[in-house]
């Protein structure tokens, strides 16, 4: 190949090219930094910028397109986020509405076994107040060990001083003992609405003890609840009516075992106040306190019996004689015993029922908020009410609820309510010593 022809022949090319093109030095002066330009050269100049304003242009544009694609992408997941936070918010509504409802038909199932449970024992109510009591120690204390197992509860929460427990326990014994003797005579409606003085005595103890303030609907809900009791307990005071040939001593014993309850439950409060501070900030276990409360409240449930089976007439001679009467009648094996119909089944149904009602109405709160739990069980009372009016097994006669009681048990509902509406945030219900 021939290299020298073949350089000739790209020389010659290259020149006429420039001819073509016209291609003239550029000529510096000394004051002057102008030159000549070539048309087509700024022609092309103009060209090439025209079409990079276009290329940038259309990037521009693609880039703009590729950034909303990008936000289209990225908003996708959001969208699918919120759908699913619906979706969940949903379930969890109605896993609250479902839990609100099992407490309410849980509430108006312990008040009327309750009643039914007395059918059978209702000469031997403090022994089934001891079984009852010894059932939740039982429960209670096995549910403590293995939360002790899992490290749940620690020794520092065991070491809380049990001086306190004693008294819950002492108070809680005679409110069970106290009611189960008054529930064994009073008629199935006046249970439940006596019932309701807690409230009151909740109130006033707490304030007294625990100088707490309460909001100014939480005090007129409280005097409703007093009217309504006052109104419920008057419409049985002649003939025909509710609580007629009922002895005085037994309403006035529900509702003063009603005080002794609510004395517990401010004891227990009080107890979780002063373990926050003895365990620099961390909550006592629930099941500390409730475990050794019944661990106290069986012993004293035992040791009160000879006292209580005098509100009954058993001398305390007869008291051994009577817990062993009680127990044959408690499992009335083969249903022969006389006056006991009913048992083990309605006592053991009522102990379960019970147990589920407590377990229920905490789960509420947990999942909720105190204040629908407390609405829950006071939708069940006059629901109760309105049953165990109606013929029941093993209480075929039924109850005539009279006007009055009706009225009663209205102010009473509408007490409750009021005392469970939401505190603005200007009344807060707090200590005086915080």
């Amino acid at each position: 190949m021939d290299f020298s022809s073949t350089f000739l022949s790209i020389s010659s090319q290259a020149s006429l090219l420039c001819r073509a093109i016209d291609v003239k030095p550029v000529n510096y002066s000394l004051f002057s930094r102008t030159r000549t330009r070539n048309p087509l050269r700024a022609s092309c100049a103009v060209n090439f910028r025209n079409i990079g304003s276009v290329s940038r242009v259309y990037e521009k544009r693609i880039s703009n397109l590729s950034h909303i694609l990008m936000r289209s992408s990225a908003f996708l997941p959001i969208l699918a986020s919120k759908r699913e936070t619906e979706l969940n918010s949903g379930i969890a509504d109605a896993r609250i509405v479902a839990a609100a409802a099992a407490t309410v038909i849980l509430a108006v199932a312990n008040r009327v076994l309750y009643k039914l449970a007395l059918v059978p024992m209702r000469q031997y109510p403090f022994f089934l107040a001891q079984v009852t009591t010894f059932g939740y120690v039982a429960v209670y204390f096995s549910i403590l060990y293995v939360r002790c197992s899992f490290g749940i509860v620690t020794k520092e929460m065991l070491a809380v001083p049990k001086s306190r427990f004693m008294a819950i326990g002492l108070l809680e014994a005679l409110g069970v003992a106290c009611g189960m003797s008054a529930g064994a005579m009073l008629p199935g409606p006046a249970i439940p609405i006596l019932s309701q003085a807690f409230l009151v005595w909740q109130l006033v103890l707490s304030v007294l003890i625990l100088r707490r303030r309460y909001s100014l609907n939480q005090i007129l809900g409280c005097l409703l609840v007093t009217a309504g009791v006052i109104l419920a307990v008057a419409s049985g005071s002649s003939d025909g009516q509710l609580l007629s040939g009922i002895e005085f001593l037994w309403p006035a014993l529900m509702v003063i075992s009603s005080a002794f309850q609510a004395g517990a439950s401010i004891l227990k409060e009080f107890v979780f106040i002063d373990g926050a501070k003895r365990l620099q900030g961390k909550s006592l276990d629930i099941f500390v306190v409730n475990s050794f409360g019944s661990g106290f409240q069986a012993l004293f449930v035992f040791l009160l019996l000879p006292f209580l089976s005098n509100l009954r007439g058993i001398p305390f001679t007869q008291l051994p004689q009577y817990l062993k009467y009680g127990a044959a009648c408690f499992l009335n094996i083969g249903g022969h015993m006389a006056d006991c119909e009913g048992a083990p089944f309605l006592p053991l149904l009522f102990i379960l029922t019970n147990m589920a009602f407590n377990i229920s109405l905490l789960n509420l709160v947990k999942m909720s908020s105190a204040l629908l739990s407390s609405l829950a069980a006071t939708l069940g009372v006059p629901l109760s009410i309105y049953i165990l009016s109606l013929p029941l097994p093993y209480i075929p006669e039924g109850t005539t609820l009279n006007a009055f009681f009706v009225i009663g048990t209205a102010i009473l509902v509408s007490g409750l309510t009021l005392y469970n509406l939401p505190k603005s945030g200007n009344q807060p219900h707090r200590n005086r010593n915080d």
